[in-house]
């Protein structure tokens, strides 16, 4: 990400001439001074998406800039939003037993390589509280049966909003979230799982795996919505196996996948690199 650049402008519309030369004149005389660029018009459905980052006059606001740039946007009829950049994301995770994904982002929170605030960590279960206290990070136990599901989800919202969350991310949270909940936090959940679906669903996808002999282990990492580990995808990665893996080499390598594909999709969204094309997304690096 470019150092010196104080906003980030991201823009989606219908594709036409003159956007971009647009955009960077409304930039420009506002005394701005563009570091950082990328555009990308999808032939298939004719839509625009664009990135710019930029630094600003001491003093300039977000209000301040989006007063002047109204005028464009309503021209040339475009969604967009202005980011600060100095204001990292307020980031709630959840997770259920496994802890990698947990560790792997607290430890890059820490040393500052993922711009993000974790406000809290939420689970169904009690294994990481003290992982939690020894961060300093609020711990909140949501034990999860048929029963509460629905009470404790609205409890979670209720957390979302008094800790004005930006972002959940799912760090092996091995719980389904109703229809109503992803459709309030749309867009703003990520969530990680193992590439062997939708060909080793259920219980043991590596053990199942290893049956098969696959050839690779790898994990995906999208936006969660009500269709259940369906929604756009931001990053995906692999690892190669062979014969000689064990199934505990399987699962080592596929969680070491898992937090890598994970780290990078929230850094990716936490600089505001992603934006969403339908099912798909559009990640400018």
């Amino acid at each position: 990400m470019a150092t010196d650049a104080d906003f980030v402008l991201l823009i989606s519309s219908d594709d036409r001439k003159g956007i971009v030369a647009a955009v960077a004149n409304s930039i420009v005389s506002q005394d701005c001074n563009i570091v950082e660029s990328a555009q990308f018009g999808d032939a298939s459905t004719g839509r625009f998406f664009m990135r710019v980052a930029f630094s600003v006059p001491a003093g300039m606001t977000l209000d301040m800039f989006s007063e002047v740039f109204l005028p464009v946007a309503t021209a040339f009829r475009l969604d967009w939003r202005v980011h600060d950049l100095s204001h990292k994301l307020r980031a709630m995770i959840m997770v259920s037993q496994g802890g990698h994904c947990l560790n792997d982002l607290l430890y890059r929170t820490s040393t500052n390589r993922l711009r993000i605030d974790v406000t809290s960590i939420v689970s169904n279960h009690l294994t990481w509280q003290r992982r939690a206290d020894h961060e300093g990070v609020p711990f909140h136990h949501l034990p999860i049966t048929p029963e509460n599901k629905l009470e404790q989800e609205a409890k979670l919202l209720a957390m979302v909003e008094e800790q004005q969350v930006d972002l959940i991310i799912l760090a092996r949270y091995m719980q389904v979230l109703s229809d109503q909940l992803c459709q309030k936090l749309d867009g703003r959940v990520i969530n990680i799982h193992h590439s062997f679906l939708p060909g080793f669903k259920g219980a043991k996808p590596y053990h199942r795996a290893h049956e098969r002999g696959v050839k690779m282990v790898g994990a995906t990492a999208h936006y969660v919505t009500a269709d259940l580990d369906e929604g756009p995808i931001i990053t995906q990665d692999v690892s190669v196996v062979d014969h000689a893996d064990t199934v505990d080499d399987l699962i080592a390598q596929g969680q070491d996948t898992e937090s890598r594909v994970l780290a990078r999709a929230v850094k990716l969204h936490s600089e505001h690199r992603v934006l969403l094309n339908g099912n798909r997304t559009v990640i400018f690096k």
